[in-house]
């Protein structure tokens, strides 16, 4: 490539490289390198690119200076944008839906059901809330909301004293990410970022917390901070990047889009308006408007107005606007894609769809909430409560052999039951999958099924081959 530059090189290049032969090969090689880099119309620097910012940050330094102000306008579109209210109910009823149940394993059976009876009931409470006001199940809501509105929140651990009468000494309190203190640049030989501190190895050790939210409508405000371990908070987010510390909210990609759709619905209702104004203008003679009479300016649809005398009314006819069906949909499948969801589940409207092609859809959305549920609902919120709950409950039990906790989400919507739930029995009767997997994928718990179908068994013996249920006898007679 060089070599072929040196044939091709200009009159002033060779007269560069005949004076000062590094310079002029520098040059020579530049241009080279160069040409070789505008193979890539993206790469390049002309006019279609003109504008194009395309910074070289990490995932964190990308969004410092614009997360607050994104998350602000997200909270605002979700407050008064039907739509992004839709797309965050979407995301919320099916990666939470009724919650996500825990199940406690352990090699010790009775010590895996003792722990059970314990602290299943206690999520199930409003007693895990350090505001007596969430059970765990609706936590799992609220922190799914806020991740999907703000990018990120936190979770945190507090402790209850024996005295309060809990049954765990263990309270988790829900706070918005904008408790974080960002102001604070360092804590002795420890960097601070965005109110995170980092050890020297950039491990999170310690978090740097607002005592109350910096926009609280409370007569006793403080900006007091404490500085938290690590281990006592959770901090969800979606982390797309490597390094990513940091989260934002999943409307960003759509939230110009969103905001423009919104102008453009405002827009087509004021024109209906404007095309239902069926007014009377009345000229006024030579006594002027009567007394009492409305004037121009109490135009509206239905009115009677006078004109004073003179004067003459002219109406404009603005052009029309039309294809709004189109355009509404085609923006509405571009939001529902960049969230990662389907245009039907965002708009509702279902005129377009059959089995097939429902189905179909589902497939990709439903990839979609599988890996928010396992990557970050369950391995970050989820987990991290059912380990707080397990080393509470050890404090009341001492030498307990270890626990773990499984996480079953809810099930899977079944577009059309009749053509999928034979499809699972064959599959499971195939030997290609088992019964508790599927089970699993449907919300359900395997050992509550399995315990609840030992129940209903002991309740409602099956009848032994050959002899007479009395109760069908009974009623044949």
């Amino acid at each position: 490539m060089i070599m072929k530059h040196f044939s091709n090189a200009s009159m002033f290049d060779r007269a560069v490289l005949a004076v000062a032969p590094m310079r002029g090969l520098s040059r020579i090689q530049a241009k080279a390198k160069a040409a070789i880099l505008m193979n890539y119309d993206a790469a390049g620097n002309g006019r279609r690119v003109k504008g194009w910012k395309s910074p070289g940050t990490d995932a964190d330094a990308s969004s410092m200076a614009g997360r607050a102000t994104l998350r602000q306008r997200s909270r605002d579109l979700i407050r008064n944008a039907p739509f992004a209210k839709r797309a965050q109910m979407v995301v919320t009823n099916n990666v939470v839906g009724a919650g996500i149940a825990p199940t406690i394993t352990g090699t010790n059976k009775k010590a895996a059901q003792d722990a059970a009876d314990v602290i299943l009931p206690f999520l199930q409470s409003v007693e895990l809330d350090a505001h007596r006001a969430m059970n765990f199940a609706t936590m799992q809501s609220v922190v799914c909301n806020s991740l999907f509105e703000s990018g990120e929140v936190l979770a945190l651990r507090r402790t209850r004293p024996a005295s309060d009468g809990a049954t765990l000494p263990l309270a988790v309190e829900i706070l918005e990410i904008d408790h974080l203190n960002s102001t604070i640049m360092g804590w002795g030989a420890n960097e601070v970022r965005d109110g995170i501190e980092y050890n020297d190895q950039g491990i999170a050790t310690h978090y740097h917390i607002y005592e109350q939210h910096p926009g609280a409508a409370s007569r006793r405000r403080t900006l007091r901070t404490h500085r938290v371990p690590a281990s006592d908070v959770l901090h969800i987010r979606r982390i797309d990047r490597p390094g990513q510390m940091r989260g934002v909210p999943w409307l960003a990609p759509v939230m110009l889009t969103l905001g423009e759709m919104r102008d453009y619905q405002e827009a087509q209702i004021l024109k209906q308006k404007i095309s239902a104004l069926l007014a009377g203008v009345v000229e006024a003679g030579d006594g002027g408007v009567p007394e009492g009479a409305s004037g121009l300016d109490a135009l509206s649809p239905g009115s009677l107005v006078y004109t004073e005398a003179g004067q003459k009314v002219s109406f404009t006819t603005p052009p029309r606007v039309d294809d709004y069906n189109v355009v509404m949909r085609l923006g509405l499948w571009a939001v529902a894609m960049g969230i990662g969801i389907t245009g039907e589940s965002l708009s509702g409207d279902l005129s377009g769809v059959n089995f097939s092609s429902m189905r179909a859809g589902r497939l990709e959305m439903d990839k979609n909430i599988e890996t928010w549920q396992e990557q970050i609902l369950i391995s970050q919120f989820c987990a991290g409560v059912g380990r707080w709950a397990l080393e509470a409950y050890r404090l009341t039990k001492p030498g307990l052999r270890p626990l773990q906790m499984a996480w079953t989400a809810q099930r899977r919507a079944l577009v059309d039951p009749t053509k999928e739930i034979p499809a699972i029995i064959k599959k499971v009767e195939a030997g290609l999958s088992s019964l508790s997997r599927e089970q699993r994928a449907m919300g359900l718990d395997p050992d509550t099924v399995a315990r609840e179908r030992a129940e209903d068994l002991a309740r409602n013996p099956a009848p032994v081959d050959g002899a007479v249920d009395e109760t069908k006898k009974g009623k044949a007679a």
